[in-house]
């Protein structure tokens, strides 16, 4: 963007009665954010759901230099600023009516064409869910997904810090601006994260990490990824939110399973309980429920017989899939009598050894 054009962008954001979605409308009528200061009143009226209230507000000075101010730091800053015009702008972001208008980014991320999940969960993670979160990670590096989160305490630095561990690009999605690291204790990932990766936001340099602003970043947490993941949660917090959001939003949700009476599994238990999110075991659930497919498995089929050694139920779970062709993983699980949660753990270790492949309409095939 120009700084003409994102100065008139940031001044119609700071337009009192002016959101995202009413940003957007007046954009996409009359062309750009310019275009609305310039509007006639007849033009701003004619627009659906814009009353004169927001008219006389565009004529308010005080928005311009307040937009002046934050494109001198956003310049001195080497800020990204990423329109929601621009072909850079996250394509899943595009897809939500409420997604931000304008997203402020550090480091280095590329989104486009990529596998992209959101981790989140509690602050107070117990070892059950970092070690879930760490395995979960682990399974996945082949696939190469971009792992999202929020920055802050438990969950949500595990996930980024496993990522980091697998050179797997990872995003901080936080909720106050870039001149800032919260919390602090956290500032020593942020060289490390924004080599591969990065921190993304849609709040000003002017911004405290306030409490409404986590709920407010949540749907950019949600809005970017393809799944939604709840490692722990309590019956009240901040990714129960999110799993809403991204529920809204049409994405898969999954859910860690817990105890009854561990305090930071009723959350994920009343999600599954309610059907709001699928019940996740390790990641052979995720890549079943999103089709995908390891690309080590797409290019080059090894030669089982010469170079992989199977185990005793590996070696079972294959000759039966050779026999029998494509079949779903409940029909495996029954036929070779092993239960479902051993079965979807077996087949993403045979997947990793290149013997199986996921097909689409969650079936298993021999290679």
């Amino acid at each position: 963007m120009t700084d003409t054009e994102l100065f008139n962008v940031l001044a119609l954001m700071r337009v009192e009665g002016v959101g995202d979605i009413v940003a957007k409308r007046l954009i996409n009528h009359l062309g750009s954010a310019q275009a609305v200061f310039a509007a006639k009143k007849a033009q701003i009226l004619a627009i659906d759901g814009i009353g004169e209230m927001v008219y006389n507000n565009l004529k308010n000075p005080i928005v311009f230099k307040l937009a002046e101010a934050e494109v001198k730091f956003i310049r001195d800053n080497a800020i990204n600023a990423v329109y929601f015009q621009d072909k850079e702008y996250p394509d899943r972001l595009k897809h939500c009516v409420d997604g931000p208008v304008i997203l402020f980014t550090s480091g280095n991320i590329q989104l486009e064409g990529r596998k992209t999940i959101s981790i989140v969960g509690t602050r107070q993670m117990t070892s059950y869910g970092s070690d879930f979160c760490r395995k979960l990670i682990e399974d996945l590096a082949p696939l190469n997904p971009v792992i999202i989160s929020g920055f802050a305490y438990g969950v949500d630095i595990h996930a980024h810090a496993v990522a980091m561990e697998h050179n797997l690009q990872t995003i901080g999605v936080v909720a106050h601006g870039l001149n800032q690291v919260y919390p602090k204790v956290h500032k020593k990932y942020v060289a490390k994260m924004e080599e591969n990766g990065g921190f993304m936001t849609e709040f000003w340099s002017t911004a405290n990490p306030d409490k409404e602003n986590f709920v407010k970043r949540n749907r950019i947490v949600a809005g970017l990824s393809e799944a939604t993941i709840i490692i722990e949660s309590a019956d009240k917090g901040g990714s129960l939110i999110t799993a809403n959001i991204a529920n809204d939003y049409n994405r898969d949700v999954f859910a860690v399973p817990g105890r009854i009476t561990d305090k930071y599994s009723i959350g994920c238990n009343n999600l599954i309980r309610s059907q709001k999110a699928n019940l996740l075991t390790g990641a052979a659930d995720l890549i079943y429920m999103l089709n995908w497919e390891l690309e080590e498995t797409k290019k080059k089929p090894v030669q089982k017989q010469l170079f992989v050694v199977l185990d005793n139920d590996e070696q079972k779970i294959y000759d039966y899939l050779q026999k029998n062709g494509k079949e779903l993983m409940d029909v495996i699980s029954l036929s070779c009598e092993m239960p479902i949660f051993r079965i979807s753990s077996i087949l993403l270790t045979m997947e990793l050894k290149g013997v199986i492949r996921p097909l689409p309409g969650k079936l298993f095939e021999a290679i």
